[in-house]
C-alpha cells in the first residue's frame, strides 16, 4: 500500500510540474504584453494597454490576422474533404495497396519542415504560385491531410464493416451507403480532423517564409518579422490574445458536453 500510495503521489507530482513547464512560460507573456515600453520587457512605471490598442487598430496586423484565417478555414474545409475520401477509400479497399497508401500519405509528418518547404518552393516556382494565396491554401492542405487522414482512419476503426455491407444487400447504392453510413461513422474523425488542419494552417510559419514574399502576409509571419526587426510588444499582446480566445473555446466546448 505505501508504495502505491508513493508511486500515485510520484506521478502526481510529475504531471503538476509537466503543467507547469508547459502554462508557466505563457503566464509571463501576459505581463509583457501590458508593458508600457517600446520593447519587450516587463511593466515599468506602470501598465499600458498600447500595444493591445495597436494589433485592434493597425490595418497590416488585422489584414494579417484575417488572411490566416481564410487560409485556415480553406485548408481547414479542403484538407477534411480530401482526408475524408481518401481514408474511406482505403477503408473500403483494406488490401495490401490501400495499407501502402495511407503509410506513404503519413510520411509527409517525418519530414523536417525545412525540408518540404524546399519541395514546395521548387515546385511552386515552376507553377507560378509563388506569392500566391492559392499556393499557400494548398501548401497547407498538403501538410494538414495526414492529421485528417489519422483522425477519420481512427474514428473509422470503430465501424463495423457488416453494416455497410448489409446497407448493400438491402439495395442501397454505393454512394448511399456511404453518405448514410459510413460518413456518419466517420464525423467524429472528420470535426477532429478538420480542427487539426486549422491549427496546423494558422500556426504554420517555415513554409509561408519560403512561398510568400509580400503579397501574402499571415499572422505567423507578422509575428516572426516583429522578433526579427525591432521585437515589438504587440507580440505578446496577440499571443495573449489567442491564448484567451483558445481558452475561452476549450470551456465553451466542455460546458456543452457537460449539458
Amino acid at each position: 500500500m505505501q508504495k502505491a500510495s508513493f508511486f500515485r503521489i510520484a506521478m502526481r507530482t510529475g504531471a503538476w510540474m509537466v503543467l507547469a513547464f508547459l502554462l508557466l512560460p505563457m503566464l509571463v507573456v501576459v505581463p509583457v504584453s501590458l508593458t508600457d515600453h517600446s520593447y519587450i520587457s516587463l511593466p515599468g512605471q506602470g501598465l499600458s494597454l498600447a500595444h493591445y490598442v495597436n494589433y485592434f487598430t493597425n490595418p497590416r496586423w488585422l489584414e494579417a490576422t484575417w488572411q490566416s484565417v481564410v487560409i485556415g478555414v480553406a485548408v481547414s474545409a479542403l484538407a477534411t474533404l480530401l482526408g475524408t475520401a481518401f481514408a474511406v477509400g482505403c477503408w473500403f479497399l483494406s488490401d495490401f495497396w490501400a495499407t501502402v497508401a495511407r503509410w506513404v500519405l503519413i510520411t509527409p509528418l517525418l519530414v523536417p519542415p525545412v525540408v518540404q518547404a524546399l519541395g514546395f518552393y521548387r515546385f511552386w516556382v515552376q507553377l507560378g504560385l509563388i506569392d500566391t494565396l492559392g499556393g499557400v491554401i494548398l501548401a497547407h492542405t498538403l501538410l494538414a491531410l495526414p492529421y485528417v487522414t489519422i483522425s477519420v482512419f481512427a474514428a473509422l476503426a470503430n465501424l463495423d464493416r457488416r453494416i455497410p455491407q448489409a446497407a448493400r444487400s438491402l439495395g442501397a447504392s454505393v454512394w448511399t451507403t456511404v453518405i448514410s453510413v459510413v460518413v456518419p461513422a466517420a464525423r467524429p474523425g472528420m470535426l477532429a480532423g478538420a480542427l487539426f488542419a486549422f491549427i496546423v494552417s494558422f500556426d504554420e510559419i517555415v513554409a509561408v517564409l519560403f512561398l510568400t514574399v509580400r503579397n501574402v502576409q499571415t499572422l505567423p509571419k507578422m509575428i516572426w518579422q516583429g522578433i526579427q526587426d525591432n521585437i515589438d510588444p504587440t507580440i505578446a499582446a496577440v499571443a495573449t490574445v489567442l491564448t484567451l480566445l483558445t481558452a475561452s473555446i476549450m470551456v465553451v466546448v466542455s460546458l456543452r458536453r457537460r449539458n
